[in-house]
């Protein structure tokens, strides 16, 4: 079996990633002993996705990928795109990023939103950019208790569900990572 290194310690995305390449080795950031926090410090996802994959790779010598998701408001110009992760604040969680979202709609009847994915893969000295992007539309208040982020306020184009009110599987079936994985697992079929 291949071995690729996901370049995350989030436990919510490996097992998403996970569950869609069972044909490769997944590897995390600390199945290598890797416990640097790597900076994201790009103003765009795949500048952010690249530093990562290229840390890795260049520090620990692997294979890598590695992705960077934002989530994009129409109504907020696109916000809060590649500051997701710390919308609220460097020490907010995600509660505090969700609540930040509802309380700047408040007013606002457009409630149009994506989330978009980049992935950036180092493979055999060369990188290589997928792309994921998921269309919907922010709630009014939080549905449903699975998922992660900004999953209890997002529900998909065409579903009368949130992200948090579906399953791993039904999620990664129309999810940017998920169809951002599905064009890198295309790819590395092909290799």
């Amino acid at each position: 079996m291949k071995k690729l290194v996901f370049a995350t310690n989030n436990p919510h995305k490996l097992a998403e990633v996970r569950a869609l390449i069972p044909q490769w080795q997944i590897l995390s950031l600390s199945d290598i002993g890797c416990f640097d926090d790597i900076p994201e410090t790009e103003l765009t996802l795949e500048g952010n996705a690249q530093l990562k994959a290229n840390f890795v790779t260049q520090k620990y010598g692997f294979d890598c990928f590695a992705d960077d998701t934002g989530l994009e408001v129409t109504a907020l110009n696109g916000a809060p795109g590649v500051f997701s992760a710390r919308y609220a604040g460097e020490k907010a969680n995600p509660e505090d990023n969700i609540q930040k979202i509802l309380t700047n709609l408040l007013n606002k009847k457009n409630r149009e939103a994506q989330f978009r994915t980049v992935i950036a893969l180092n493979l055999d000295t060369k990188t290589f950019l997928f792309e994921g992007i998921c269309k919907g539309n922010i709630l009014k208040e939080k549905t449903g208790v699975s998922g992660f982020g900004y999953d209890p306020i997002f529900q998909p184009q065409g579903y009368d569900s949130s992200f948090a009110q579906m399953s791993k599987e039904e999620k990664g079936a129309i999810s940017h990572r998920g169809k951002a994985i599905r064009k890198l697992i295309t790819f590395l079929e092909k290799e």
